[in-house]
């Protein structure tokens, strides 16, 4: 599924034309763009279900143990157990998102098929509500129709849908407050898992994982959430699937539950009606006290993270939780109810089934407009995106304006110009990291609506690129005529309109760097670290420290010097500099003045066998190849996942 970035005025997003006729026009339009496939759902089923875990120290663990069960068209199903049990590793499964290091063994059907689950059918909710803070509930929910939903779609239609939505999730009070993060109050957090499961749930899919989503909630938020997601059943007419892990319910959570699968480190303790599960604990020699909340008495009984003080005290006073749990699935076993979910099961694969259709998303074009749009907006009210950076820029330029004010053309002045130089191609384009924190917190949007389907890499790439090219030109063009006025460097237009260029191809540069960091060290603290690591290096082999010439060869002069971005940085400051000046010579004896020419071959000895423009040409260069190897690094992980789960697929048909 596709999220979408497009940001209409503030008009636009606020104008209700269609009016209440229109909206109603269009909630029976959905209604009939409901197929007979559409009405049947999806249902899921999977039999002997093992998942194994690999790693260097401890071998090979089995998280899942042989799990059997099933999920129906129109009904929740809710998986419960202590922390550590299974549950998100059997949300994942089921969804096809096991990482890398984990293995499935057993069998999941689609409607009685082996199928992969195509875009627009699914929707998957993690723990983590990824959202953009700066927008609002409307335009979050709006931008992500866009991207979303087909072209063939009007505006209104999808503003519509978005509206509706919106509404069926009860949020319509809260239609223009900001989502809120760190600095800026919004929404609540229960508020918040309802925008999430509005955008996953845009499309229509008839599928749905949710993963933890009253995870940090308190009990009234929580049951606002679930009552919602149980709702999304009478939505459209649709017969929704949903599948939700969930730690411990309310009771009155409990209660929207139609069935229930209760792990406990790995196994099946029950799985069926949630209805059905008080009689099976009390028949198995477990009953729920009076007046006491089932999930609470079915997960204290099964928890044996504690097992030391059950040992002490013993359950009911004769057991401790590990027998209790071996009694429960020897109990569940050897029940009717295990009989009738293998029942279930044999029925699910016999009934008519259909093959689902890859839903129809934005196009490519539309995607990288709606995402640049999206972009613009929330760096435009992200105050520590680029504001904060513009105006330490600024102080910093009247800083470095007022020590090297007025250089003149003094022998002096030589060191000056260069120093000043350095700071600005080193420290200026450095303090670029500093956007790091909000790129992360972009990313993270990012990795869901992809994983989600929503849109490409490479459509995020432009619009992330096409929407900081604004306010890039203002952190350059701004504090960098501040700079290069009151010191007075080189007259000239062409000269100045250079010194901005390579001040702003640097600090895109710098930026391009810092997104393929946070890709590999997506940790805010330890990102920061390696990127300032990355650029100090890079400053060190640029060729002003330590001269070109003085350089140790090996790794400093080959190959560092030739690929650190200062160096290219270095060069052509110095050339649109020195080019055509000249200063007093102070030594005695010497010529009455010295040319810019002599300064850049014998003082700072920089290669002169091109001009100025080829050293911003390689800057440009590297600013695409970064953004291209950003590309290269998120589909090649997504290759070598999908190659590995291809392999674990051929692996299996050969045992």
């Amino acid at each position: 599924m596709i999220s979408d970035p497009a940001t209409c005025s503030e008009t636009e997003m606020n104008c209700s034309s269609c009016g209440q006729a229109s909206f109603e026009e269009g909630r029976k339009r959905e209604a009939v763009h409901v197929d007979i496939a559409a009405e049947k759902g999806i249902s899921l089923t999977w039999e002997d279900l093992w998942v194994t875990v690999s790693s260097r120290k401890h071998g090979t663990k089995a998280i899942l143990q042989g799990l059997t069960g099933y999920a129906k068209p129109g009904q929740l199903l809710a998986i419960m157990g202590p922390s550590g049990c299974g549950k998100s590793t059997l949300l994942d499964a089921l969804a096809g998102r096991l990482g890398s290091n984990r293995r499935r063994i057993g069998e999941i059907l689609i409607n009685g098929h082996r199928e992969a689950l195509a875009y627009g059918t699914s929707a998957y909710l993690t723990q983590d509500d990824a959202i953009l803070t700066t927008l609002t509930v409307r335009e979050a929910v709006y931008f992500s129709a866009q991207l979303q939903l087909p072209d063939s779609m009007s505006t209104a239609e999808k503003k519509e849908r978005a509206d509706f939505t919106i509404k069926e999730m009860g949020l319509q009070d809260s239609i223009n407050t900001k989502i809120g993060g760190w600095g800026c109050k919004g929404i609540s957090g229960g508020q918040k898992r309802r925008v999430s499961i509005c955008i996953e749930i845009l499309t229509h899919p008839r599928l749905l994982f949710l993963d933890e989503p009253t995870s940090g909630l308190d009990s009234a938020a929580s049951y606002y959430v679930m009552s919602g997601i149980a709702r999304l059943n009478q939505m459209d007419g649709i017969q929704r699937t949903i599948v939700v892990s969930i730690h411990q319910p309310s009771a009155d959570v409990f209660q929207l539950f139609d069935n229930l699968c209760l792990l406990s480190y790995g196994k099946t303790v029950f799985f069926g009606p949630a209805s059905a599960a008080n009689e099976f604990f009390r028949s198995s020699g477990f009953p729920c006290p009076t007046l006491q909340n089932p999930s609470d008495h079915f997960l204290k009984t099964i928890n044996k993270d504690f097992e030391q003080e059950n040992l002490e005290q013993g359950l009911d006073g004769r057991l401790t939780t590990e027998e209790a749990i071996n009694i429960l699935i020897k109990s569940y076993q050897s029940s009717e109810i295990i009989q009738n979910v293998q029942t279930e099961i044999v029925e699910m694969k016999k009934g008519d089934s259909f093959a689902m259709e890859k839903k129809i998303h934005a196009t490519f074009f539309t995607q990288c407009l709606i995402l640049t749009r999206r972009s613009f907006v929330n760096m435009y009210r992200d105050i520590g995106y680029y504001w904060l950076r513009l105006l330490i820029y600024s102080a910093l330029a009247v800083s470095l304006g007022t020590i090297f004010h007025d250089l003149g053309s003094s022998y002096d002045s030589i060191q000056a110009r260069g120093s000043l130089l350095m700071f600005v191609a080193t420290f200026l384009t450095f303090m670029a990291i500093g956007g790091f924190p909000s790129f992360v917190e972009d990313m993270k949007v990012f990795e869901r609506e992809r994983l989600n389907g929503h849109y490409g890499v490479t459509a995020y790439v432009i619009g992330h690129t096409a929407s900081s090219i604004p306010y890039l030109l203002l952190v350059s063009v701004f504090p960098g005529a501040i700079v290069y006025h009151l010191a007075r460097l080189h007259p000239g237009y062409q000269n100045f309109v250079y010194f901005i260029a390579v001040l702003f191809v640097s600090v895109m540069l710098v930026e391009s760097i810092m997104m393929n960091v946070a890709t590999i060290v997506p940790n805010f603290l330890m990102g920061i670290i390696t990127g300032a690591g990355i650029m100090g290096v890079m400053m060190l082999a640029g060729g002003f420290y330590r001269l070109p010439d003085d350089l140790p060869k090996f790794f400093w002069k080959y190959p560092l010097y030739y690929i650190s971005i200062h160096k290219y940085a270095f060069q052509g400051l110095f050339k649109n500099e020195f080019g055509g000046l000249k200063f007093d010579n102070d030594i005695v004896g010497g010529p009455g003045k010295i040319s810019g020419e002599e300064v850049l071959r014998d003082m700072w000895q920089l290669e002169m066998g091109h001009k100025k423009w080829v050293d911003l040409a390689i800057l440009l260069v590297m600013v695409a190849l970064c953004r291209i190897l950003f590309l290269v690094i998120i589909k090649s992980t997504e290759k070598f996942k999908s190659l590995l789960a291809s392999f674990r697929r051929a692996s299996k048909k050969i045992h």
